[in-house]
């Protein structure tokens, strides 16, 4: 099957704030699902198939991105008009050592730091989702919900390949 690239991915803005609660429910079960997936794996977790990360990197793009979405709601919120720009070649992800780190060390600090966008985004205001800043590479206006929807389409976008990957080292 067939899975499109991050890049060529649409986002348009949801309307209904309404959907907020669920797609903090999915921000908050990435952990748990990669948890979920790693004890079902068998095989070298580090091994690097046909030039992709292995599936230690891939968790470990997950933690590097953390900081980015906790700064761009921090922006929303704040009213800035244009959201921080990602480093769009991961430079962080190929250059940090993740295949080194055990893989249940690894989950868990990607849920601590993922702890810290969730503890901001419970706390918002009715007020704040109605905010927005404009996403650098989409260039549209994105709100907190429009971030949120976003971040985990990214976490699914990466449990994907994982899943993927997973099924290579049988």
């Amino acid at each position: 099957m067939n899975k499109t690239e991050w890049f060529k991915r649409e986002f348009p803005p949801i309307k209904d704030n309404g959907l907020f609660p669920g797609i903090l429910e999915r921000l908050e079960g990435t952990a748990v699902r990669l948890y979920s997936k790693i004890a079902k794996i068998k095989g070298d977790l580090t091994v690097h198939q046909q030039g992709k990360w292995s599936i230690h990197k891939e968790i470990g793009h997950l933690i590097d991105l953390e900081p980015l979405w906790y700064e761009r709601a921090l922006q929303i919120i704040d009213r800035q008009a244009n959201l921080k720009i990602a480093d769009l070649s991961n430079r962080q992800t190929h250059e940090t050592d993740h295949d080194a780190v055990n893989i249940q060390d690894l989950i868990a600090r990607f849920e601590t730091e993922r702890e810290k966008l969730l503890i901001v985004l419970r706390q918002i205001t009715e007020q704040d989702l109605e905010k927005s800043a404009v996403h650098p590479r989409l260039g549209t206006p994105m709100k907190l919900i429009d971030l949120a929807f976003f971040v985990a389409e990214h976490d699914d976008h990466h449990l994907a390949q994982i899943t993927y990957l997973s099924t290579q080292l049988h």
